[in-house]
């Protein structure tokens, strides 16, 4: 086939300067809440954050800056797998462990209820300014898959 009529792949999001994982974009809400401001100064309006939890960075724009795990001034999930996986509530995986330990669904069905709630404030407690509730959903799942 003629390679004129075969549409290219939109991959426009960019990628991690430092591992390669496909960014999720940021709100400029987000980062003010999250990074000092000499550190937003740094990138453009348009930042990207790294979700693979091995990678040292956290923040990454167009042009490659970054904004490192030690420079941001609080953990987060789940460059830190100790830190919060919700942060407006607090919730940890520790918590979500307890859940499974204890046979419920009580602090995990907590949380989601939350992030469904006019209450959450995902966009700037959360380090991805998205809500937790996929994650915390994703974890609970994995978790529970895991433990047969």
């Amino acid at each position: 086939m003629n390679k004129a009529f075969v549409r290219e792949a939109d991959d426009i999001a960019p990628r991690c300067p430092a591992c390669g994982s496909l960014g999720t974009e940021v709100l400029r809400d987000t980062l003010a809440a999250q990074i000092p401001e000499e550190l937003r100064r740094q990138l453009t309006d348009s930042a990207w954050f790294c979700p693979f939890d091995r990678c040292e960075v956290v923040y990454f724009d167009a042009f490659d800056r970054r904004v490192s795990v030690e420079q941001i001034p609080t953990a987060i999930y789940p460059k830190d797998p100790t830190a919060p996986i919700c942060a407006c509530l607090g919730t940890t995986a520790e918590d979500i462990e307890r859940d499974l330990d204890e046979g419920t669904v009580l602090r995990t069905r907590a949380c989601v209820k939350f992030a469904q709630s006019p209450e959450a404030r995902c966009v700037t407690a959360s380090a991805t300014g998205q809500s937790c509730e996929a994650e915390v959903q994703r974890y609970y799942m994995k978790r529970k898959a895991e433990r047969g």
